[in-house]
This record gives C-alpha cells, sequence and structure tokens, in this order.
C-alpha cells in the first residue's frame, strides 16, 4: 500500500468514526441504541432495585398537611390530577424523558411491574420531563407501554428535584417518600414487588 493509499484509507476510517459517534449520541436511533446496551446489563441483576426503605423520610416534607408533596399533574391528553388523589396508595413515581437511554433502558421491566402489581394498592405515575408531550405520546405508543404517563402542570415540590434522570420516588400512602432511587434499575423482582406489598400493608 502506497502512502497515497494508505492516508485515503486513514482517511476514511476517520470519517467512519465520526459519522458512528454522531449516530450513536445525536440522533433517535443513537439514543436507542445506547439504551438497548443499558437494558442488557440491567438484565444482570447487578442493578436490582433496593428493597429497604430508608430509616427516615426523604427530603423536605410539610407535615401538617393533609399530603406532604403537593404537584398537579396532566395526563397525557391534557386532564389534570392532583397528586395528593393517590393519598392511600403507595406511587410509583418515575422522572424520565424520551432523549434519555437509562430511561428508555429501565421502562421495560416498570411495565411488567405495573402489570404484575394490584393498581387499588399502587399507582404509577411515570411523569415525562419532556419539552413536549407530544414526545413522549409518541414514544409510549411506538413501544405499546400501558403504564399511566403525565406531566407537570406546576412547580415540583423541592422534595423531588434530582441532578439525574430517570430518578424514582417511592411515597408511602400517607405520602411520605420512603425510597428515592437515582439512575436507572430492574424493578422487575419480586423481592420489589414485595417491598411495594409491605408498605401498603404497614400502614393498614
Amino acid at each position: 500500500m502506497n502512502a497515497t493509499t494508505k492516508k485515503q484509507t486513514n482517511w476514511v476510517g476517520y470519517v467512519g468514526f465520526a459519522a458512528l459517534i454522531l449516530v450513536l449520541f445525536f440522533t433517535d436511533l443513537g439514543t436507542s441504541i445506547r439504551g438497548g446496551i443499558q437494558q442488557l446489563l440491567l438484565k444482570t441483576g447487578l442493578k436490582d432495585a433496593p428493597t429497604t426503605a430508608t430509616s427516615a423520610p426523604v427530603g423536605a416534607q410539610q407535615p401538617n398537611a393533609d399530603y406532604p408533596h403537593q404537584l398537579t399533574l396532566n395526563t397525557l391528553d391534557g386532564k389534570p390530577v392532583a397528586l395528593s388523589s393517590l393519598k392511600g396508595k403507595v406511587v410509583f413515581l418515575n422522572q424520565w424523558a424520551t432523549w434519555c437511554p437509562p430511561c428508555r433502558a429501565e421502562m421495560p421491566a416498570i411495565e411488567k411491574l405495573y402489570g404484575s402489581v394490584d393498581k387499588n394498592k399502587v399507582a404509577f405515575v411515570m411523569l415525562s420531563l419532556d419539552d413536549a408531550p407530544q414526545k413522549a405520546v409518541r414514544f409510549v405508543q411506538e413501544k405499546g407501554f400501558t403504564f399511566p404517563v403525565y406531566v407537570p402542570a406546576g412547580p415540583m415540590p423541592d422534595a423531588f428535584a434530582s441532578q439525574a434522570i430517570p430518578t424514582t420516588l417511592i411515597l408511602g400512602p400517607d405520602g411520605q417518600i420512603a425510597q428515592r432511587i437515582e439512575g436507572m434499575a430492574n424493578y422487575d423482582t419480586d423481592e420489589f414487588r414485595q417491598y411495594l406489598t409491605s408498605l401498603y400493608t404497614a400502614t393498614k
């Protein structure tokens, strides 16, 4: 191989590498690929969701309020829902976005969890932080997810603030935060289902 041919080969290699980087980090296809790789990680069991409640409430609480965290939500078709309307149920509240590969990675397991729990005891709030609700609508429809998805319709409580997504908050039937899980996790385990049930029965 002469020097000119070698330079041309190197140039083609650099262009190909640059194109791969662009696909992986700046396109929806790249987001899906990264999410798929992270899904494989979740299946190893190394990132199973914790099943031990914290020893004390997490975040700023309002002990004199009827429900400690006030938040108005909208369904994807625009209907308002107050978080406090879920009082009496354990609430699985997941903050996510379509552009977030770890969020995408954990969603199939969340869907399985949603399909396997008693909806009279556990409520799901999949809270999209996308800048446009239609992005969440398209994503959920494409994936065939059935869990309820909402968008915030007012300011987020300080106790829900996080520097990372996905962030999942588990609220007890009294609305207090029992656990905060920052980063992706596998929620499709018998241990985690039992944990949610234990939070419900502990108040009965």
